[in-house]
C-alpha cells in the first residue's frame, strides 16, 4: 500500500471516533506527493475532453440545452472531487440517468423547453436531498434491492428507447408515438420524405464513431465525431442545405437557480418516481466503481460517505440548472489509466469543463443535429446495450435471463419510468421468492468417511433408509417457517419405514419468535407420528432463542448434537433392538 494509502486509512480510522469525514479531500491533499500533480492534471484534462463531447450528448436525450449538460458536469465532478472517497471516479451525466430524465419530462406532459430544464433540474435536486437521507440513516444497503438482472434490462429497454427516439432526426424527418414501438412505425412511415443531405450527414457520422471504436478504440470517437461535424458544418455549409443544427449554445457560467418549486409540486408524484430511480440506479453504479476501484488501488471507501458525495453533486448540479449525474465506468477508467492519484483530477475536469463553457460553448452551435443523434445512438449502443452480460445470464441462470428480457420489454412498452418501477417490483419478488423458498437438501453420507453432504451431484453416498438427514438454509422466520413443517411432513408421508429425522441447522442463523413457534410444532408433529427428531450444528445464538421460548426443553438437550454423524448415530443406538436377554 503506497503511502498515501496509508495517510488516508489513518484519517479514516481517527475520523471513526469523530464521526465520518466530511471533506475527504482534506485528508487526501495532507499528504500529497508534489510527483502526483501531473497525473491528475493529465487525468483531469484528458477526462474533460471525453466528457464534453458526451455530455452535449446526454443534454439532447434529456430534452435540455447542451450547455446544461455541460453545467451538471462540472457541478458534479468538482463536487464528487471534494466530498467522494473513491480518488478515481469520474462524475457527471450519464445516458441511463439522461433516459429516465427524458422520461419523466414525458410522464409529466411537458413542452416548453424552460419548463423541462427547470423540471430535468428539479428531479435532480431531488435525487440529491434523496441521496441525502440515505447517507443521514446510513441506507446505502438500498441500491442492492435492484438487481442485477433487473438493471441490465432497463438500461437495454431504455437504450432502445433512446435510439428510435433519435432516428428521425438522422433522416430528417418527424415522428409520433406513445412508446418506442409506435413510435419506430411512425417514422417507417416518413421514410418517403427524408432529406438527403441529413441522412448523408448521419450515416458518415455512424460510420465514424462506430468505426473508430471497432478500429481504433483507443481513439475518443466522440470527439472526433464532434469536431469533424463542426468542420463539415463550417465548410460545407450545412445549415444552408437544410440540415438542421443544434442552435444557439451561448458561452458563460451556469448561476444558481431553483427551480420552479410550483411545477414540481403539481408533478410531485412523477418527481418522487424519478428522484427513487435515479437515486437507485446512479448509487448502485457508483458504489459497486468505487469498491472496484479502491480494492485495486488499495484504500479504502466510506459508502455512506459516497451517499453525502452524490447528493452534493446532484444538489449541486440540479441548483445550476445541469442534470442528473453520477459515475461514468469509461470516464472514470480513462481517469485512473491516464494517472489520477486524488480527487485533484475530479476537480480538474471540473474546472476544464467551465473553461470549455467560458471560451468554446458557441462553437457548438453549429453541430449539426444528425451528428449529435449519432453521438447519442453510439454512447447508449455500447453503454447501455450489454449483450455480453446478457449472453451470460442466458448461460449462467435462465430465470435472471427472462427477469432482464421482461425488464427490456417493460421499458419498451410501457416507457423508462415505468420499466424503473416494474423492475424494482420485480427484484423485490425475485427477493421474496428466494426468501420464502430455502433450499432444504437431503444429505447423504460418504462412503467410509463421517462427513455428510447433499445427495444431489453425489449419487453414490450412502442414504439411511429410516433416518432422513436434511439441511435448512437461510433463517428460519416468519417468512421461511411454513416451507419447513411441510418440508418435514413430506419426508414423514413419503417414508412409511421412517424412525428418525436429523435436522442440520448449520445454515440457520437467524431465529425469529415465529420460527421458534415453527419448530415446535414441529417437535410435536414428529412425536405424533412416531418418529425422533434430532438436530444438529445449532448456532449458539439460535439455540438461546430456542431455550427462551421453551422448546429445547420440550425437545430434550439430548437431542441437539454438534454434528450430523453424532446424531445420525445417536439414533441408530437408540433404534437398534435390544440384545436377547436385555429388556427395551
Amino acid at each position: 500500500m503506497d503511502h498515501c494509502a496509508r495517510e488516508y486509512d489513518w484519517t479514516m480510522k481517527r475520523s471513526q471516533h469523530r464521526g465520518r469525514p466530511l471533506v475527504p479531500l482534506i485528508g487526501q491533499l495532507r499528504s500529497y506527493d508534489h510527483t502526483w500533480l501531473r497525473g491528475d492534471l493529465t487525468a483531469g484534462i484528458t477526462v474533460a475532453a471525453l466528457i464534453v463531447p458526451k455530455n452535449l450528448g446526454y443534454a439532447g436525450i434529456a430534452g435540455i440545452p447542451l450547455q446544461n449538460g455541460l453545467y451538471a458536469a462540472a457541478a458534479g465532478a468538482i463536487a464528487y472531487g471534494i466530498f467522494g472517497t473513491c480518488r478515481q471516479i469520474s462524475m457527471g451525466p450519464s445516458s441511463g440517468l439522461a433516459a429516465v430524465a427524458a422520461s419523466a419530462v414525458l410522464a409529466a406532459g411537458l413542452t416548453g423547453p424552460q419548463d423541462i430544464a427547470s423540471f430535468v433540474a428539479g428531479i435532480t435536486l431531488a435525487s440529491g436531498i434523496l441521496f441525502l437521507l440515505v447517507a443521514v440513516l446510513k441506507m446505502g444497503w438500498i441500491a442492492q434491492f435492484l438487481s442485477r438482472a433487473v438493471v441490465t434490462g432497463f438500461l437495454f429497454g431504455a437504450a432502445i428507447d433512446v435510439v428510435v427516439g433519435e432516428l428521425p432526426k438522422l433522416t430528417g424527418t418527424d415522428a409520433t408515438g406513445s412508446n418506442p414501438i409506435q413510435e419506430f412505425i411512425s417514422w417507417l412511415g416518413t421514410l418517403g420524405a427524408t432529406h438527403p443531405a441529413t441522412l448523408f450527414v448521419g450515416t458518415i457520422a455512424l460510420a465514424v464513431v462506430f468505426g473508430l471504436r471497432a478500429v481504433a478504440p483507443g481513439i475518443p470517437g466522440a470527439l472526433v465525431l464532434v469536431v469533424g461535424g463542426l468542420l463539415a458544418s463550417a465548410v460545407f455549409g450545412l445549415g444552408n442545405k437544410g440540415v438542421a443544427l443544434v442552435g444557439h449554445v451561448p458561452s458563460g457560467l451556469p448561476s444558481v437557480q431553483v427551480p420552479d418549486l410550483q411545477l414540481m409540486w403539481d408533478k410531485v408524484g412523477i418527481v418522487a418516481v424519478a428522484a427513487v430511480a435515479l437515486a437507485l440506479i446512479g448509487f448502485s453504479q457508483t458504489a459497486g466503481d468505487a469498491r472496484a476501484f479502491s480494492a485495486k488501488h488499495h484504500y479504502r471507501i466510506d459508502i455512506n460517505q459516497e451517499s453525502t458525495a452524490q447528493s452534493l453533486a446532484n444538489t449541486a448540479a440540479g441548483l445550476f440548472q445541469g442534470m442528473p449525474v453520477s459515475t461514468s465506468l469509461s470516464a472514470s477508467s480513462l481517469n485512473d489509466h491516464s494517472g489520477a492519484r486524488t480527487g485533484l483530477a475530479s476537480l480538474t475536469s471540473g474546472a476544464t469543463v467551465l473553461l470549455t463553457l467560458l471560451f468554446l460553448a458557441p462553437l457548438f452551435s453549429n453541430l449539426p443535429q444528425p451528428v449529435l443523434a449519432a453521438l447519442i445512438i453510439e454512447a447508449v449502443v455500447m453503454g447501455m446495450m450489454n449483450l455480453r452480460e446478457m449472453r451470460r445470464l442466458a448461460r449462467v441462470q435462465r430465470f435472471d435471463f427472462w427477469i432482464a428480457v421482461t425488464a427490456i420489454a417493460c421499458t419498451v412498452v410501457f416507457g423508462v419510468l415505468a420499466g424503473v418501477i416494474i423492475g424494482i417490483g420485480l427484484s423485490l419478488l425475485w427477493l421474496i421468492s428466494v426468501a420464502t423458498h430455502p433450499e432444504m437438501p437431503v444429505l447423504g453420507r460418504q462412503p467410509g468417511t463421517q462427513v455428510f453432504r447433499e445427495t444431489e451431484g453425489h449419487p453414490g453416498d450412502e442414504v439411511l433408509p429410516d433416518i432422513a438427514v436434511v439441511r435448512f438454509d437461510g433463517g428460519l422466520f416468519f417468512a421461511t417457517a411454513d416451507a419447513l413443517e411441510d418440508r418435514l411432513r413430506e419426508a414423514i408421508q413419503s417414508t412409511p419405514q421412517l424412525t428418525g429425522i436429523v435436522l442440520d441447522c448449520e445454515g440457520i442463523n437467524f431465529i425469529d419468535s415465529q420460527g421458534a413457534a415453527k419448530l415446535a410444532d414441529v417437535v410435536h408433529l414428529t412425536r405424533e407420528a412416531g418418529i425422533n427428531l434430532r438436530l444438529a450444528r445449532l448456532k449458539p445464538a439460535v439455540r438461546a432463542t430456542l431455550e427462551r421460548d421453551g422448546v429445547v426443553e420440550r425437545l430434550g438437550a439430548q437431542m441437539i448434537h454438534g454434528n450430523v454423524h453424532r446424531a445420525v448415530q445417536a439414533e441408530q443406538a437408540a433404534t437398534r433392538p435390544a440384545p436377547d436377554g436385555e429388556s427395551g
